[in-house]
């Protein structure tokens, strides 16, 4: 009987904490349609602030074309006047060389080193020597590190390993005067 009861008082709890407010369920049409309206002004706001700010994003696109345009015409203008050269560089042939032979000798200006001539380096480059013992090495690691294939380990630290050396050995280059440097 007890349980009857408690199971009772707890049927009646849970109803009365559940049932809603009427009022709040409820609201009148007049209430409803002022909300609709002022949802609608929210939007028509926000789409005027849209449309300014694509007049305003338009009127700086213009002045941005114009002022590029302008820079344009002024570099236009800049390139065709003529330019002076200031330098030249002068290379005496010896007359009794042959010609054929494409070897000729210089003078030497008066200067202690010829203009002329330049030394062509001979062996590898270091961007060669890195590439080779970048791929080598990178190709022992890959086929160490690598369990179940060792081959496309080798062949994937290989090209890795390669890479790096080259980069590596290519700087070097640039360093020695070997290669010309970036602009």
């Amino acid at each position: 009987m007890r349980k009857i009861v408690l199971a009772g008082f707890l049927s009646v709890f849970l109803m009365t904490a559940c049932k809603k407010d009427d009022r709040t369920a409820e609201k009148s049409l007049e209430e409803q349609k002022l909300e609709f309206q002022a949802r609608q002004l929210d939007i028509e706001k926000q789409k005027l602030a849209i449309e300014k700010e694509k007049l305003v994003y338009e009127a700086q696109k213009k002045v941005d074309s114009i002022s590029e345009s302008k820079k344009a015409q002024a570099a236009a203008v800049s390139n065709s006047k003529p330019k002076v050269i200031r330098e030249t560089r002068t290379v005496y042939r010896d007359r009794g060389s042959n010609s054929n032979s494409g070897g000729g000798t210089y003078a030497d200006n008066g200067n202690s080193s010829s203009q002329g001539t330049t030394q062509k380096k001979k062996g590898w480059s270091k961007a060669a020597k890195g590439t080779a013992i970048g791929a080598v090495g990178g190709a022992a690691v890959g086929a160490i590190v690598a369990k179940k294939n060792r081959g496309l380990g080798a062949v994937i630290g290989g090209v890795v390993g390669g890479a790096t050396g080259y980069t590596i050995g290519r700087a070097g280059d640039r360093k020695d005067g070997r290669v010309q440097p970036r602009n």
